[in-house]
């Protein structure tokens, strides 16, 4: 690869994911910054009551997703990937305004937390959206070798978004007092997202189409509905690939912290921390995982993950109850998220090449949305279920069955990997390399 065209393959990666950091950082600070403003929209009881307003709220946004899924997977497919992305972002910006100034339960009543409830279902909408639209980009953009390494920045860019949340938090925490935390100092954290997509929108102005789409001659019904019933298997598959794989994923992220902090007993402090660190080691760990997908195949790597997942939850999960310090706490956190890798390196890219191009965005779209409502929007409420019914460790085995579900598939799947990306029917076709086409890069 030569030096400008490698400069213009890390720029579509850049834009193509500098978005998604900005979603993800608006949607998982809500989760990290819900101990401090869940009292500030409910009434003053018990903690973890409070704490499950506060994720019932956060679950609603995920069953949003799948409307937002349709909507923007639907522009995306027939408007082109660029312009869904630019909506995304717009969306989100204005949850996160609507958040930072929503008023609280003293001011407002239940109208605090009907205006948070708002910002989420906005939120929703721009996710549902968001991961598709990206996930499309990146692999389309990407050389047809290099999918997995390309695609992978996915993921890397998700967990930078929550890095830089649980970053923000550790700097809160040690600058302001706990109370002024609770009265406004989660309000911060939105303001920055905030700013952060009117920036990111001024970047996706300048971005480039992807050559795969501009090539799609006949538009026909792409985009619709209609066309992805033609793809009915396909649209299944996405549901079952992803059902263990969000689950897992957003227990060893969003819900961690709170884990260690109110199950294992640690301190606030020292359990952010560990979810900081361990997320720096996971998202350097994506390139790798995705490299290596393009070498042996993606299979291998969702069935190591499935393997994992299904005999290692409950043997995690309830050591992690038990640690006391950092170094364990760490240790483990950073074995779950090691095994988690081997779908969130690549599951975009294996979604993305299950579709031809008319309807690849929107194939992407719904159905991981609604995978991600039915399962991931609900990991941590049902977390949460469980502890309050008294009986935490039936989350463990929850998850665990999850996997094990996704374990069945991953193993009877074929493999994605070859598959090529410019095929306009349902019949998969083999990979086939082109020259690349001269373009005209913007400055």
């Amino acid at each position: 690869m030569g030096r400008q065209q490698a400069r213009r393959h890390w720029k579509k990666i850049w834009i193509g994911s500098a978005g998604n950091m900005v979603e993800w950082f608006d949607w998982f600070v809500y989760a990290s910054f819900a101990p401090y403003f869940a009292s500030a929209f409910f009434p003053k009881g018990d903690a973890t009551a409070q704490l499950m307003n506060t994720a019932g709220i956060f679950a609603v946004g995920f069953f949003m997703r799948p409307v937002g899924g349709w909507l923007l997977g639907r522009v995306g497919d027939r408007r082109g990937r660029k312009a869904a992305l630019t909506l995304t972002v717009s969306l989100m910006s204005a949850s996160a305004v609507l958040i930072a100034v929503a008023p609280t339960y003293g001011v407002a009543g239940y109208g605090g937390a009907a205006v948070l409830l708002v910002a989420r279902l906005l939120q929703g909408l721009s996710v549902g959206g968001e991961y598709a639209a990206s996930a499309t980009y990146l692999t389309e953009a990407a050389e047809p070798r290099r999918r997995g390494f390309a695609s992978s920045f996915q993921y890397v860019s998700m967990t930078l978004g929550q890095i830089l949340g649980l970053a923000l938090l550790l700097l809160l925490q040690h600058t302001l007092s706990d109370v002024a935390l609770h009265a406004w100092g989660w309000r911060v954290p939105f303001a920055v997202g905030a700013l952060g997509a009117g920036v990111v929108f001024w970047l996706r102005r300048s971005m480039l189409e992807t050559e795969v789409y501009e090539a799609e001659a006949d538009p026909g019904d792409r985009g619709t509905v209609r066309a992805l019933l033609r793809h009915k298997r396909e649209a299944v598959l996405v549901v079952a690939l992803t059902m263990g794989g969000t689950v897992a994923y957003y227990t060893y992220t969003t819900y961690l912290t709170k884990y260690l902090s109110h199950t294992a007993g640690l301190p606030q402090r020292t359990a952010t921390l560990v979810s900081l660190v361990a997320l720096l080691v996971f998202a350097a760990l994506q390139p790798l995982a995705g490299a290596l997908s393009d070498r042996v195949g993606r299979r291998p790597l969702l069935i190591a993950f499935a393997v994992g997942s299904t005999f290692l939850t409950v043997p995690i999960l309830t050591l992690l109850a038990r640690v006391r310090s950092f170094w364990p706490a760490l240790g483990l956190s950073l074995l779950a998220l090691v095994v988690v890798t081997g779908y969130t390196s690549i599951n975009a890219c294996v979604k993305a090449e299950l579709f031809p191009t008319g309807i690849r965005a929107l194939g992407v779209a719904l159905p991981y949305a609604l995978a991600n409502a039915a399962f991931g929007g609900t990991a941590e409420y049902v977390a949460l279920w469980f502890k309050d019914a008294g009986v935490e460790s039936g989350f463990a085995w929850y998850v665990a069955g999850c996997a094990a579900v996704s374990l069945v598939v991953y193993a009877t799947m074929r493999e994605t990997r070859d598959l090529d990306l410019t095929r306009v029917g349902p019949t998969p076709a083999p990979l086939q390399e082109k020259a690349p086409t001269p373009r005209t890069e913007p400055a």
